[in-house]
């Protein structure tokens, strides 16, 4: 691993364009120099409208946002919430405030998803219309309908993790589910939660890496003990390994900033984390 100064912040690449298995066109977050886009959670900005979160995105230089359903629009469609009951001029009106922007939209959820086909397909046609890399979920009892539906669409499917003793807080239970699936399932790793629920996120990350497919990144002040989210780089998780780990074996996906805390009025602390993020990337090039 290269290691060169923290300190040097490097401004994004421009987006760039990618194809799925079938041809098609699929729009990207600009990728840092070590191969993954450096995202915001719009749940971090729960506080605002999506117009609004998107704006505040883009002011700390992130290439892309996760979406998360039930966040009103905002604008000029007031209180309408994202989601798969979207009229399609509104989704339209999304994907247009993303590129006015210059942001990609990445990923979708934490979202719950049905075990029947026909519903669980909303979720994935709404992914294909925004050109989602991914969707993020706890939904393991869906697995059969998840594996067929990303194999098709070929969009990932990305287990999150709540705290202990959330139904996924373990990481072997999603090891236990999507071991020897189609390779589109993997983990969203929440590595903050680890870290709540005693679990140590770069041990953790070093036994799955290789089925990791997109981070919620967090920072805390314990392992052990429960505490708030702090910025990037302040707290005593290694997130420059933990990354490391992952690239090592072929990660190339999101890393979102998911910031918990100080709902408000948060933006400055998110923009450290983008900045912090950056530096690793080119630590990591």
């Amino acid at each position: 691993m290269k290691r060169r100064s923290l300190l040097s912040l490097f401004p994004a690449a421009a987006p760039l364009l990618g194809f799925r298995a079938n041809g098609d066109p699929v729009a990207q977050p600009a990728f840092t120099e070590a191969g993954f886009s450096i995202c915001v959670q719009c749940w971090s900005l729960k506080e605002f409208t999506l117009f609004e979160a998107i704006e505040m995105a883009a002011a700390t230089g992130a290439g892309g946002i996760e979406l998360y359903p039930g966040q009103k629009l905002g604008g000029d469609h007031g209180n309408a919430r994202f989601g798969t009951e979207m009229a399609e001029h509104q989704i339209q009106a999304v994907a247009g405030y993303l590129e006015k922007h210059h942001l990609s939209a990445v990923n979708f959820g934490v979202v719950d998803i049905p075990k029947v086909e026909s519903d669980a397909r909303k979720v994935f046609e709404l992914a294909r219309k925004l050109n989602l890399y991914g969707i993020t979920t706890e939904s393991l009892g869906s697995l059969d309908t998840l594996e067929k539906l990303a194999a098709e669409y070929d969009i990932k499917v990305c287990f999150h993790n709540h705290p202990r003793p959330t139904a996924l807080w373990n990481p072997e239970t999603i090891w236990r589910g999507i071991d020897g699936r189609h390779e589109h399932l993997g983990y969203c790793a929440d590595i903050g939660h680890w870290a709540s629920s005693g679990l140590d996120p770069l041990e953790v990350v070093r036994k799955i890496a290789p089925r990791v497919r997109s981070f919620h990144i967090k920072d805390r002040a314990s392992i052990h003990e429960p505490s708030r989210d702090q910025p990037l780089g302040t707290g005593v998780l290694d997130i420059a390994a933990i990354l490391d780990e992952a690239l090592t074996h072929g990660f190339s996906g999101n890393v979102s900033i998911e910031y918990e805390y100080n709902w408000k009025s948060n933006l400055p602390e998110i923009s450290q984390c983008v900045g912090y993020l950056r530096a690793c990337a080119k630590l990591l090039s």
